[in-house]
Parts: structure tokens; C-alpha cells; sequence
């Protein structure tokens, strides 16, 4: 029994983290830190970072004005097809607000068989523009009060052309 104590002294002390010790880890996976270098610091939430919901936690489908429609026409309009011989995905994920505005504007890019890739900035560029100048987010409506909440659009580009928005 005296040989057990001098070890379980030794995993309280070992186990036994300050706050700044522990690794910070998000929330959930893909949920978007503020970063003034990135961001900016126009954009706000109006809760705190736990209140703020997942896409997949509501079915209450497209919270935009006009719908689905309503953003490919925007695209169609905005979006020049750049004549460069690269395909695959381009996903675009941002938070929208409780008053409907968007920031907080993240990249993910893959070729077509989901391997990371990078795209020529005349098509990402033009992509993420055209985002962060949709006017139409609604408010997230909720039992309490409209919520901030996360919102993903997912562009499939071939040779340069943007083929198909999701979701």
C-alpha cells in the first residue's frame, strides 16, 4: 500500500493543468475564430461564440431573400469564367448575424477527387467578392430571440467556369 500513494501523489500532480496550460480547442470542428488581421473588426455577433448555431442544426433551410434562385443569379451576373484549366471545389464558410450580416469569410478548396488544392486568386477572388456582397441573409429566427448562426455556399468550378452553387 506505501508504494501506491507515492504514485497516485504523482498522477494528481502531473494531471493537475493550469487554464493556460490546456490546449484550446474550438467548439466544434470548422467553427470560425475572429481574427482582426482577417477580418476586420466590423463585424460583430450579438450573442456569444457558444450561442452561435450550425448550418446542420436547423431545418429551416436557406436563410436568404428569394432563396436559392436568388443567389445563383447574383453569381450569374458577377462571376467572369477564368480561362485556367483548374476544377474542383471551392467552399466558402462565414457567420451570419442576428441582424442578417455576414463576416468572418473562410476558404476551403479541393480539386475533384476532395484533394486539397489551391485556385488561381482570379477565381477565388471574384468568389469570395461576390459573398461578402450578398445583401439578402435573414435573421435566423429562434423560440427567443433571431440567433447569429454559420452558412457555408460550396462552388464547383470546371476549367475556370463556375458550374454549380450548393447548397
Amino acid at each position: 500500500m506505501k508504494q501506491v500513494w507515492p504514485l497516485v501523489f504523482l498522477c494528481l500532480i502531473v494531471g493537475c493543468a493550469t487554464e493556460k496550460d490546456k490546449p484550446k480547442y474550438l467548439r466544434w470542428v470548422g467553427d470560425i475564430e475572429a481574427d482582426a488581421e482577417i477580418d476586420g473588426d466590423a463585424f460583430q455577433l450579438c450573442y456569444s461564440e457558444a450561442r452561435v448555431k450550425q448550418y446542420f442544426n436547423f431545418s429551416q433551410g436557406l436563410q436568404y431573400e428569394g432563396e436559392k434562385s436568388a443567389i445563383d443569379e447574383v453569381f450569374r451576373q458577377n462571376y467572369q469564367a477564368v480561362e485556367l484549366p483548374q476544377s474542383g471545389w471551392i467552399r466558402i464558410r462565414f457567420i451570419v448575424n442576428c441582424k442578417g450580416e455576414s463576416g468572418r469569410f473562410r476558404l476551403t478548396t479541393s480539386n475533384t477527387e476532395y484533394q486539397a488544392q489551391d485556385f488561381d486568386p482570379k477565381i477565388t477572388g471574384q468568389l469570395l467578392s461576390i459573398t461578402q456582397s450578398l445583401e439578402g441573409w435573414k435573421p435566423l429566427p429562434d423560440t427567443e430571440d433571431p440567433r447569429d448562426y454559420y452558412q457555408y455556399l460550396t462552388f464547383k468550378i470546371e476549367n475556370g467556369t463556375l458550374k454549380e452553387i450548393l447548397p
